[in-house]
């Protein structure tokens, strides 16, 4: 035998111990991505079947549904869903008023959600809160909200929105919705209105582990041309750290690009903030 057609005992060792490190568990597969359906409103009460059918050629995987889908009937329901299994996506929660959680309104979200597949029902809108007793209510509510949605195998969750990130009698109310709510509750953290108020959303991803479960990417910049108007992916959220910390330590399942106003359509706005989310993400 040739030396160059052997391999030497000292190379074949080598090559061994490296073929563990060669062979490790691929990478694991991203988040899901999806669309807050409120970024295109218009659109979307107009011609819904159309509205989702564009933002699933886009590439969004995920869809949350807001506020009017709650006056649909179960067969309604029915048919969004035959939609979303036709076109592989789903939608995983709901935005959902306040009204939704008392004892009148919250089995009719439950029916909703249920047939949509979805697993959480968000509340997106507190209504008008006094005082940090006021806030105290809500999180009294969602408590008993996720008692009710429990044995179901569905959860309560609540989407913040500046105010809850401002002081009120020395607190933040965000902090008190968390201290006074059961763990399986969500933070469903809104990125941009937490930047706009000036808090840490990285801090508050690590400071509430497990319970960060979804995030609605909305960026912010300041600025009287900017504000929320900047697409993804162009304004002041530090992204990576943000994806690091909601994956390591806050639990996320999937991401949610949201967008208030644009200097495009609703739809390109739509299909160039994910643009934006492949080139950051990869």
């Amino acid at each position: 035998m040739r030396a160059h057609d052997s391999i030497s005992r000292r190379s074949f060792l080598a090559w061994t111990a490296a073929g563990p490190l060669a062979l490790a568990a691929p990478k694991a597969k991203p988040l899901p991505v999806g669309i807050e359906l409120y970024s295109v409103r218009n659109e979307l009460g107009q011609d819904l079947t159309g509205t989702v059918t564009a933002i699933a050629k886009m590439g969004y995987e995920v869809v949350e549904f807001y506020g009017p889908y709650y006056a649909w009937t179960a067969d309604r329901a029915k048919e969004v869903r035959k939609l979303l299994d036709g076109l592989g996506i789903q939608c995983r929660s709901t935005h959902n008023d306040a009204k939704n959680f008392t004892p009148e309104g919250l089995p009719k979200a439950m029916e909703l959600n249920q047939i949509l597949g979805a697993k959480f029902i968000v509340m997106a809108s507190a209504g008008r809160v006094e005082g940090l007793d006021g806030w105290k209510k809500v999180g009294a509510t969602l408590a008993e909200a996720a008692e009710n949605l429990r044995p179901a195998g569905m959860r309560a969750g609540y989407h913040n929105h500046k105010p809850e990130f401002l002081l009120v009698e020395g607190k933040r109310p965000i902090d008190v919705i968390a201290a006074s709510t059961p763990k399986d509750v969500m933070l469903q953290l809104d990125v941009g209105t937490c930047l706009d108020a000036g808090a840490d959303p990285v801090a508050w991803i690590r400071a509430n582990p497990g319970r960060i479960n979804t995030l609605h990417c909305k960026d912010w910049a300041p600025g009287e041309d900017k504000g929320y108007r900047v697409l993804f992916g162009e304004g002041s959220a530090p992204w990576k750290k943000i994806f690091e910390a909601a994956e390591s330590k806050g639990g996320a399942e999937y991401y949610l690009i949201e967008q208030e106003g644009s200097r495009f359509p609703p739809l390109e706005t739509a299909e160039r903030c994910l643009a934006n989310w492949k080139k950051l993400r990869g």
